[in-house]
């Protein structure tokens, strides 16, 4: 069943046709890679989803409801969560403190309640710290829980934005260029990661770069060019396309 369908989705700025009529979807329990060019429109495609921009045309569903004109906040609620191409951890507060934040976006305290901090309250926050500790934990990063985050190193950084995100409880999780930036070890511990996200039964697209990371962890992937589908299929497939073989390599090299 899908969890996300995104049909004929189009996007543009004044002259410039950044997302032209996408259509695919994403099934529950997957990890779909989106991958193309710079220039492609991956991260375009990535705001429609999450709303940060809407469409121009076109139907974005989450469990077979249009969420096209929703505000951000309002498809987190709905169980979408996303990390970014940049880091935005608060750097003043600790590790688990900033895992935290993505597990108050539950929180049912009323701001009088938090203000006068009622026994409600306190109990409602022990549970999210509990819940952010079980977090990292199982992500295997609970011994930086106490460090502040300028003091992690950058995929140190880019674990505990994860771990946030997954704080939220999304159902589906976008990832933008998780491994950006990352040396071949982190970028290697990134993939075991999204691995075991995968295996809390969290669906994950992600955009990436890396091939090697694509290849290892998808289960699909589609592939943009000039804001277009050029193909959606397996890994393997998609190796052996000489569509996108040509778009990365040149036609001469293909």
């Amino acid at each position: 069943m899908a969890l996300l369908q995104v049909e004929g989705v189009s996007k543009k700025f004044g002259g410039l046709q950044a997302v032209n009529d996408v259509s695919f979807y994403i099934r529950r329990g997957t990890i779909k890679a989106l991958i193309g060019p710079n220039g492609a429109g991956k991260t375009t495609l990535f705001n429609l989803i999450s709303g940060f921009l809407r469409p121009d045309s076109g139907t974005v569903l989450f469990e077979e409801r249009p969420i096209q004109n929703l505000r951000p906040y309002q498809i987190a609620g709905r169980g979408l969560s996303r990390t970014f191409q940049h880091i935005k951890l608060f750097s003043k507060m600790t590790a688990l403190e900033n895992v935290m934040i993505g597990r108050h976006s539950h929180s049912r305290a009323e701001f009088i309640a938090s203000i006068l901090n009622l026994p409600r309250t306190r109990r409602e926050e022990t549970d999210i710290r509990e819940r952010s500790l079980e977090i990292m934990e199982f992500l295997g990063i609970a011994g930086l829980a106490g460090l502040e985050a300028t003091s992690l190193s950058y995929g140190q950084q880019r674990a505990v934005e994860l771990a946030r995100a997954l704080a939220c409880e999304p159902k589906l999780l976008l990832l933008d260029e998780p491994a950006a930036g990352l040396n071949m070890r982190e970028t290697a511990e990134t993939a075991r990661l999204i691995a075991k996200i995968k295996d809390m039964g969290v669906t994950v697209l992600l955009v990436e770069h890396d091939m090697s990371l694509v290849m290892n962890i998808s289960d699909e992937i589609i592939v943009l060019s000039y804001g277009q589908t050029i193909a959606d299929d397996t890994p393997l497939a998609i190796q052996k396309n000489a569509e996108v073989i040509s778009i990365y390599l040149g036609e001469e090299d293909a």
